[in-house]
């Protein structure tokens, strides 16, 4: 199938929108820096990259008869506030099972940001202490399970939507809407540089490029701090979701590129330089990152122009998946 062939329930405002980050890219001194804004995409509770991914997986559900939308993730997730607010839009329940990702210490971390919004969208919250990690859960099956055993018809989506059949999608067509909006633009983007740790918005973007066979680099700048995990996942979900849009030929190695360096030990545990590039970008272009996720794929990107891994020539497209929520959970870091 063409991935034009696949069911899509619009849930976004269409194309998410591109701009040059022209303060930030003279700072730099190098490459010119362009972000393409998933933070902007939807009114669906601020939106963000997993709603992009929620437009393939909301047919297969509807035609599935589900009646309640099953996740897991963090507790400032932001992919189960995204699942939270689709279900409240299409009238579904949700079950969202929010684990002990991050050893924060900021006294209210389990009640503002995502939560605080998942709760405010009447989604079940399930509280359970257990680790990160980017695999199934036995928590996720009980969840499932529980909603089957009161009646209902429950639909699994694992953490970030990223290892489901249909995960990959959401950003192939990312990919194509890039595409359309550099023929707009008159511009090409020869690097693209985004955050991988569940790995399907990488990985998506990756087969949705190499349907188009063009010079360019998609770079994912893990924050997973497991990077083996990460790398490993990113390419399955590629190789898979090139397979569903019949790309047409297999994945080079060279295509799929997640770099470590900018997430310090821990997921969701931000480091001096997820900090500096937070600042950077704030006070340069008036746009906030947040410190799990862009705060660290801003981070590498400013090292690998600066560097000239990514040369002086080149013009880079910063994926800005949306993680701004969590801000809130973090307010430790900016006492004053």
């Amino acid at each position: 199938m063409r991935l034009d062939d696949f069911p899509r329930h619009p849930l976004t405002f269409g194309p998410s929108p591109v701009h040059p980050l022209r303060n930030l890219s003279r700072h730099l001194g190098g490459a010119q820096v362009w972000a393409k804004r998933e933070d902007v995409n939807s009114g669906l509770a601020y939106g963000g990259n997993k709603t992009r991914k929620l437009e393939y997986l909301v047919p297969d559900a509807l035609a599935k008869g589900a009646d309640t939308l099953v996740s897991i993730g963090g507790v400032q997730s932001n992919h189960t506030r995204q699942v939270a607010a689709v279900a409240a839009h299409l009238g579904l329940k949700a079950v969202l099972v929010q684990e002990n990702w991050v050893d924060w210490p900021d006294a209210v971390n389990d009640r503002v940001g995502n939560i605080l919004l998942s709760r405010l969208t009447g989604a079940e919250v399930r509280m359970v202490d257990e680790g990160f990690g980017i695999g199934f859960k036995d928590s996720w099956e009980r969840a499932l399970q529980d909603v089957r055993e009161r009646g209902g018809t429950p639909y699994g989506i694992p953490a970030g939507a990223s290892d489901h059949e249909l995960g990959g999608l959401g950003f192939a067509r990312w990919a194509q809407e890039v595409q359309q909006q550099e023929e707009e633009l008159g511009v090409f983007f020869d690097t693209v540089v985004v955050c991988s740790v569940t790995g399907s918005t990488h990985a998506g973007m990756i087969a949705g490029f190499a349907a188009q066979d063009r010079p360019r680099r998609v770079i994912g700048i893990d924050a997973s701090a497991k990077i083996a995990e990460t790398r490993a996942q990113v390419e399955r979900i590629a190789r898979r979701t090139a397979d569903l849009i019949d790309v047409g030929r297999d994945l080079r190695d060279d295509e799929i590129t997640v770099l470590e360096g900018w997430a310090g030990d821990l997921y969701g545990i931000p480091v001096d330089s997820t900090l500096d590039a937070m600042r950077l970008t704030a006070s340069l272009e008036g746009v906030v990152l947040d410190p799990v996720y862009e705060g660290k794929s801003m981070a590498g990107l400013v090292d690998l122009v600066r560097s000239g891994d990514i040369p002086p020539t080149s013009t880079v497209l910063f994926a800005h998946l949306g993680g701004q929520p969590a801000l809130n959970a973090y307010s430790g870091l900016f006492p004053r």
